[in-house]
């Protein structure tokens, strides 16, 4: 059996040889059992050296369930840099192939023949900004062909009830000003959260070769970064004070720019996959280790990054 875990179908297929030596064919062989339901049962293709059946279902509410696929959420260590204070929560898609016997005698010896398949997805997966539509299974976007990033937004504001936006002057914001930041999903189901697992500033838009530096990650915060809201709405919130890169030093205006590793959590179980934060363990090593593992934290394909427009800091006038 051939399993493919695609970003929009699992796709499967079978060797017909095996089936047509037991006594079945192909239209005798249906996903779980679903014999009378259009869709569920295979397609030959006949025209190769070894003739398979093949099978597909969207992964969609209807695709999954209409053939009576099961779908299961479940709970794991994280990896890479958030694993020493992350779970990872599994997508789970399982079901079988099996056979049907038309006899209607009360005993008969030919075996039944059945094949077991799962695909297992980061929930993260859905996340990321692929062709995957999370609608159908009920798990995020509400409409048919979203993904997650794109339900994403940041907003600057500049008041702590975070109602009035921030609007960013050309000469730049005074140093110190506090700055409220908005990260909200929009046409999520009620079962997500939204978690922010790492915000940083840039002195680039794309961050990836540029000079950086952390606001949070996991437990550890730069002083003058408070986060108001985290993994407990489909909002998150956090606010810090207006600085210059000292790269700028000889430029009258620092300008910088906002990014945020976000993810989904199911809500029952969010605050177990929040930070577990040891507050006896020195800041500094914290520090240390987020750094070491920042470009780790950049390839990582279990989140989706939401970022802002630039930022501008202008020197503070005597």
């Amino acid at each position: 059996m051939n399993v493919t875990c695609g970003t929009d179908k699992v796709y499967l297929s079978i060797l017909l040889c095996p089936i047509y030596f037991i006594g079945y064919n192909e239209t005798l062989m249906a996903l779980n059992s679903q014999f009378n339901t259009p869709g569920c049962q295979g397609i030959a293709e006949l025209n190769t050296s070894s003739p398979v059946l093949k099978f597909s279902f969207g992964i969609s509410k209807q695709g999954v369930n209409l053939c009576g696929n099961s779908l299961k959420i479940t709970s794991e260590l994280g990896t890479g840099i958030f694993s020493q204070y992350s779970n990872v929560q599994q997508v789970n898609i399982s079901g079988k192939i099996n056979s049907h016997d038309p006899s209607a005698g009360t005993i008969n010896y030919k075996q039944e023949v059945m094949y077991q398949f799962s695909c297992q997805y980061p929930l993260q997966f859905f996340v990321n900004n692929t062709e995957q539509s999370v609608s159908g299974v009920s798990l995020a976007v509400k409409d048919n062909n979203g993904s997650f990033i794109s339900t994403l937004s940041m907003s600057l504001y500049k008041d702590q009830g975070y109602t009035e936006p921030m609007s960013m002057p050309q000469n730049g914001l005074q140093l110190k000003t506090r700055i409220f930041v908005e990260i909200k999903a929009t046409n999520l189901t009620d079962r997500f959260n939204v978690i922010l697992d790492r915000c940083y500033a840039s002195t680039s838009p794309a961050p990836t070769n540029s000079t950086f530096y952390d606001l949070f990650v996991g437990c550890s915060k730069d002083t003058q970064t408070v986060v108001d809201l985290n993994g407990v709405t489909q909002r998150a919130r956090f606010s810090f004070e207006a600085f210059r890169f000292t790269e700028h030093k000889n430029e009258t205006v620092s300008t910088f720019y906002l990014h945020c590793l976000t993810r989904l959590c199911e809500n029952s179980t969010c605050a177990s996959m929040m930070p577990t934060c040891n507050w006896r363990r020195r800041r500094e090593v914290e520090s240390v280790l987020a750094n070491r593992k920042r470009r780790e934290a950049e390839s990582e394909s279990e989140v989706a990054m939401v970022s802002s427009g630039p930022i501008f800091t202008r020197v503070n006038l005597q």
